[in-house]
C-alpha cells in the first residue's frame, strides 16, 4: 500500500483544511519545498491540488508548475481542472495522473474528450462524499449520487482508477471511514486510494486491511502526529 503526501495549496501556500472549508486553513509555508521535503523523505508519490481552482476562488497553476519541474517522482494533481487546456498543461508538465471529480459528474462530454486525448490511465475518478453522496465543485454542492454509483457509472471508461474522500472527516485526523472504503474497493477491480480522517498510525493499518492501493495523508503528517517513514513501515507490513 502506497503512502501519498498531500499537498494542498491555497494562496500560493501549502494548507490544510477541515471539511473543505476555505476558512478553516491552517498555513504551513511553500508548497514546493514540502514537496521537495516529502521527496527527500522518502516518498514514491505525491498528491498535489489546487485549492482555489476548486472553489473558484483562483489558481495556483503555476506553484504546481514548479512542483512538477522540481519533483522527480510521480505526481497526481487535482483541484478545478474543468478544462481541455488546464488538464493539457499540467499532463505536457510531467503530471502522471489527473483526479477529475466536478467534470466527470457535470461534463461527462469533457471526460471524454480528456479520455480520447490523454488516455484513460491517465485519469482518477474523484469520488468526494459528503453525508452519503457525491460533493462536487470543490466540494460546496452534492449531487444525488452515492460512491457505490458513481464507482459503477466510470470504472467501464478506462480510467486508471479511483480517489475516495470522506468530506465528513477530511483534516479532523478523528478516524477514517473503513465500511464505505471497503465498500468501494469490493465494487471495483481497479486501483483505489483512500483520503480523509487519517489521525494516526492504526488508520493506515485499518485502511491497509480494505485492500487500497494507497492512502493520502495531509495533516496527520503536517502536523507530526507520525513521521513519513513511520506511515511508510506500517503501509508495507
Amino acid at each position: 500500500m502506497l503512502i501519498i503526501p498531500a499537498v494542498d495549496i491555497s494562496q500560493g501556500r501549502c494548507v490544510q483544511l477541515v471539511e473543505g472549508k476555505i476558512e478553516t486553513a491552517k498555513i504551513y509555508g511553500d508548497p514546493v519545498e514540502w514537496a521537495k521535503n516529502w521527496q527527500r523523505e522518502g516518498a514514491k508519490c505525491l498528491h498535489v491540488v489546487d485549492l482555489d481552482a476548486a472553489l473558484g476562488l483562483g489558481d495556483n497553476l503555476g506553484k504546481i508548475l514548479e512542483i512538477l519541474s522540481e519533483i522527480k517522482i510521480p505526481v497526481q494533481v487535482g483541484g478545478g481542472i474543468r478544462t481541455l487546456e488546464r488538464a493539457k498543461s499540467l499532463i505536457m508538465a510531467g503530471a502522471k495522473r489527473l483526479a477529475v471529480g466536478t467534470i466527470a459528474i457535470r461534463n461527462p462530454e469533457l471526460l471524454d474528450a480528456l479520455i480520447s486525448e490523454f488516455g484513460g490511465k491517465k485519469l482518477v475518478i474523484a469520488i468526494d462524499s459528503r453525508r452519503g453522496k457525491i460533493a462536487v465543485e470543490g466540494w460546496q454542492k452534492t449531487v444525488d449520487l452515492s460512491p457505490q454509483e458513481t464507482v459503477k457509472n466510470f470504472e467501464k471508461k478506462g480510467v486508471w482508477g479511483f480517489l475516495f474522500t470522506c468530506v465528513d472527516v477530511e483534516g479532523k485526523m478523528s478516524g477514517v471511514d473503513i465500511e464505505e472504503t471497503r465498500k468501494l474497493v469490493s465494487l471495483t477491480n481497479l486501483p483505489v486510494i483512500a483520503s480523509g480522517g487519517v489521525g494516526n498510525l492504526d488508520d493506515i493499518r485499518k485502511l491497509k486491511s480494505t485492500g487500497v492501493y494507497g492512502v493520502i495523508i495531509g495533516k496527520a503528517l503536517y502536523d507530526g502526529r507520525f513521521s513519513l517513514q513511520e506511515a511508510m513501515e506500517v503501509a508495507s507490513t
